[in-house]
């Protein structure tokens, strides 16, 4: 017997895997994310449609779901073994955090699933296992076989990270739960220059990625926000190129290009058209491989070289929030599954 037979390290998460967007206009974002990032639609359920980047094998990695909001419906996490997802689900319930079971299939594609809102943040997460892994059709599949379709459109190659906001009088609580229950490292931090003690953003991971997850205070004390879902592309050429092509088409450029300083990474923030959610075009980072990581922190006077060392300087007001991501949402599945 192996030896990592015989050890049992406990229920962990292997990355971020979907995001269930909800959209005023599906045929919108479709033409933005299909046609412009260059994503495949996988398939298509009524008003559901399913999509991934041209080098994710899985069965997607964005949901877009029409309806009246422009909500998150859910933060899709996988974990590291099918067990994991019992084995959370206990774990939750022993906190006495309510969790609801989404079986298997009510996410096209994707297994058994535990679904609770993140303590302190009410973020609508949800762990689970089991990924189907369609090839794709003929006309659009790739020569290489680590990639599920041929690059098209801007090149969208995977999906990168979430970044989120709570309220400044929670974000410790959901901060701390993240990295002490789910296994994310601190990687990067910035604490609130009026209140020391108090989380301003804090980048973690679970991969060697600087960030697969962001938590950023809300500087208007919402609760439960998206910032921006993040994209990648290969380089930093291919952020220049996204600029020009989105202008030419009249998708909203919110700041960018520029390259951040935490993370080290190049940015383009944009607006889905069809949903007005923010979406960042990320490429380049770097990569942590020391298990002896100490976090950095950014001191408040050199915090604006964090967010940008060059480029468009980024808006951190109150006006530059996300957009909720609880409301309807909450514990409660999607109208079209059954429990």
């Amino acid at each position: 017997m192996a030896l990592h037979d015989r050890y049992d390290p406990g229920p962990s998460i292997a990355h971020i895997g979907t995001i269930n967007l909800g959209t005023p206009d599906l045929e919108k974002s479709l033409w933005f994310y299909r046609d412009v990032l260059g994503m495949e639609e996988v398939e298509r359920d009524g008003d559901v449609a399913y999509l991934r980047c041209y080098m994710e094998l899985g069965h997607h990695s964005l949901v877009l779901t029409q309806q009246e909001e422009s909500i998150v419906n859910s933060y899709g996490f996988r974990v590291g073994r099918r067990q994991d997802v019992e084995l959370f689900a206990e774990e939750l319930a022993r906190q006495e955090i309510e969790t609801v079971e989404v079986p298997a299939g009510t996410e096209h594609g994707r297994g058994t699933a535990v679904r609770f809102q993140l303590p302190g943040g009410t973020h609508p997460f949800e762990l689970y296992y089991d990924v189907e892994r369609p090839l794709a059709p003929d006309h659009l599949r790739s020569k290489l076989p680590s990639n599920s379709s041929r690059r098209r459109g801007l090149g969208a190659r995977r999906i990168d990270h979430f970044n989120i906001q709570a309220d400044p009088g929670r974000i410790n609580q959901a901060e701390l739960w993240v990295r002490e229950n789910l296994g994310f490292k601190r990687r990067e931090f910035a604490m609130l220059p009026d209140n020391p003690t108090t989380v301003m953003a804090s980048w973690m991971s679970v991969t060697s990625q600087v960030h697969d997850l962001a938590i950023v205070a809300n500087r208007s004390e919402l609760n439960g926000q998206l910032h921006h879902v993040a994209f990648n592309l290969e380089n930093f050429s291919d952020a220049l190129t996204a600029a020009d092509i989105l202008a030419d088409l009249d998708v909203t450029i919110g700041v960018g290009p520029g390259k951040h300083g935490i993370g080290q990474a190049m940015y383009l923030y944009v607006f889905d058209p069809g949903s007005r959610h923010r979406v960042e075009l990320y490429a380049g980072g770097y990569q942590i491989f020391d298990p002896d990581w100490q976090a950095i922190e950014w001191a408040p006077v050199d915090f604006p070289e964090g967010m940008t060392w060059y480029g468009d300087p980024i808006d951190l007001s109150p006006g530059s929030s996300g957009r909720v991501t609880t409301g309807s949402a909450g514990l409660h599945l999607p109208q079209r599954a059954t429990v």
